[in-house]
This record gives C-alpha cells, sequence and structure tokens, in this order.
C-alpha cells in the first residue's frame, strides 16, 4: 500500500521568525492514487493576533479563532495521522517552517516531522515541468483542469484537496502496472545472456537459386 499525505496551513502571517503561528491545518489522504475521505482538520487558536493582510487571504478571524484548540492540543493527534506516510505540500519550506516551530512550542521531537521522511513539493515540480510560468494553486488548477471555482478564500483543507487532484494529475504515467516492470527487468537482464548463447547458423542458397540469381544480372 502507498499512503500519501496531502498538507496545507493557514497563518496568522507570512514569517515564522516574526512569531506567527498556524491557524488552520488540513490534510488529506492518498491511498494507491484514490484520495480516500479519511480527512485531519483543525482550526487553531494561535494565541496572538493574526495579520490584517492573512485575514485578506484566508478570511479567519481573531474572534472565530478564539475559542479553537491550541495546537498542542492536537499535535498528538496530527502525529498519529500522518504516521510515516509521506507527504505532498505546495511550497513545502513555509508549511513545514511553520510546523517544526509548533512542535517545538508543543515540546515535540521536531524529527517526527520530517526527519526521514518523502516530501513532495508541487511548487518546485511544477516549476521543473513548467518553468517560467505561473505554479500557484491557481495556476495548477486551470494548467490540470481542475476545478477550483469554490476557492474564494485560502482554506487548508479545500487547498488540500485541490492540491490532491492536481497532485494525481501531474503525476499521472509514472506509477507503474503491476508486474509490468518485473518482466521488464527480467527481459533485459535475460535477452542478452540467450541471444549470446546461440549457435550461428548459416543458410547457403542452392544450385537453382545462384543461377536464377546470376541471370537476374546478366539481363
Amino acid at each position: 500500500m502507498n499512503r500519501l499525505i496531502v498538507l496545507d496551513t493557514e497563518t496568522t502571517g507570512l514569517d515564522v521568525d516574526d512569531g506567527h503561528r498556524v491557524i488552520e491545518i488540513g490534510c488529506v489522504e492518498i491511498i494507491d492514487r484514490s484520495i480516500t475521505d479519511n480527512f485531519f482538520h483543525y482550526y487553531i487558536n494561535p494565541q496572538r493576533l493574526v495579520d490584517e493582510k492573512a485575514f485578506e487571504v484566508h478570511g479567519l478571524s481573531n474572534d472565530f479563532l478564539s475559542d479553537k484548540p491550541k495546537f498542542s492540543d492536537v499535535v498528538s493527534k496530527l502525529i498519529e495521522y500522518i504516521s510515516d506516510s509521506a507527504l505532498v505540500i505546495h511550497n513545502a519550506p513555509f508549511d513545514l517552517g511553520f510546523l517544526r516551530e509548533e512542535y517545538r512550542l508543543s515540546n515535540m521531537d521536531t524529527s517526527l516531522l520530517d526527519s526521514n521522511r518523502k516530501v513532495y513539493d508541487t511548487l518546485k515540480m511544477a516549476r521543473r515541468e513548467s518553468p517560467g510560468k505561473r505554479n500557484s494553486l491557481d495556476a495548477l488548477c486551470g494548467r490540470y483542469s481542475v476545478d477550483n471555482t469554490n476557492r474564494d478564500l485560502h482554506g487548508a483543507l479545500l487547498d488540500a484537496k485541490l492540491l490532491a487532484s492536481v497532485y494525481l494529475k501531474m503525476t499521472q504515467g509514472q506509477t507503474s502496472i503491476v508486474g509490468l516492470s518485473e518482466s521488464t527487468i527480467k527481459t533485459s537482464k535475460t535477452n542478452p545472456q540467450i541471444i549470446s548463447s546461440r549457435e550461428q547458423k548459416i543458410i547457403y542458397a542452392n544450385k537453382s537459386e545462384i543461377e536464377s540469381h546470376q541471370k537476374y544480372f546478366q539481363k
């Protein structure tokens, strides 16, 4: 079973070094290239004010967040949910930077988050695939025909769902049919040995074929 977790966050501002915090986390599970209904979603009380510009992006107000759980209240559930699965994130350094700080503030080992864990950054993937083009999530939805008409504001769970669909379309054709790759490997290894062990067989023309051949060129 191949399990991926598509993860997104919303925050009080852009820079974790300025003390900004996570206010929403949304995760979507993909198993064997199928999106499941096993979601992980929490709004978080950041214990600080949301920047006005950030509010314009996600619409999560200080009043709305005031009665929500703190990150330390949900971090154990997050660790259990993502387990050791690979992560799919758009602009991974941003989300992982905030989550590392939240782990630290919650007295959790940050290595539980991304040490020895595969992380697929769809922003990097898109830049390699389409250099010079816009590679925002909205741009990728348009490029890969993923319906994002309900995305009036950013939202962690909504964006994780959109990104899951985008990722599957970005990576179409990169999966192997069961048994095909093994068969290909076996063939490529054995064919040279089979060919090299064959005896050369020379077929000679008979007398009448030689005479016919000579008469043809004498015409």
